[in-house]
């Protein structure tokens, strides 16, 4: 990726420039897929916040496992093997945001920082991103994913570049 951007840094860009936490590590990621770029930031636009701003799991942990569901997951209900593999990834990449986060869990990972609660998103400002460690949660989802898909090629015909 030389005189390009690391996808980590893609994320915490798209996070920087107003994106919630999984539009960024989907977004960093939109050219792996077969969708358009508006199309994936409606997709994961409910998952901000920890799921809607409930602070359940981790929105950067949501994306990352939204593009693996695009890139390695399986499509027919009956297909047992697929729903174990997926879920295997889905279950170690979390695992590898857990040790270096120690928590998948949105209102965890943000102890410490004073939030509002219910639906209305607090304003992003200088201090917003400042207080809020929400960057690096991006980037890291971001690095773990991509590490994933060079050491794992897909194979549903998508982009591999």
């Amino acid at each position: 990726m030389e005189n390009q951007k690391s996808r980590s840094e893609t994320a915490a860009e798209l996070f920087l420039n107003g994106y919630n936490c999984a539009q960024s590590v989907v977004g960093a990621f939109a050219d792996k897929t077969d969708i358009d770029f508006d199309t994936l930031m409606r997709l994961s636009s409910s998952f901000g916040g920890g799921l809607g701003r409930l602070r359940e799991v981790c929105g950067a942990v949501s994306g990352m496992a939204m593009i693996a569901g695009i890139l390695y997951g399986y499509e027919k209900p009956d297909d047992s093997a697929g729903k174990i593999e997926q879920y295997e990834l889905i279950q170690s990449l979390a695992q590898d945001f857990k040790d270096k986060h120690e928590t998948i869990i949105c209102r965890e990972l943000l102890a410490g920082v004073k939030k509002t609660n219910g639906a209305v998103p607090e304003a992003r400002s200088k201090e917003y991103y400042k207080a809020r460690p929400c960057a690096m949660f991006v980037e890291t989802a971001a690095e773990i994913l991509d590490k994933y898909i060079q050491e794992h090629p897909c194979k549903k015909g998508l982009s591999q570049d």
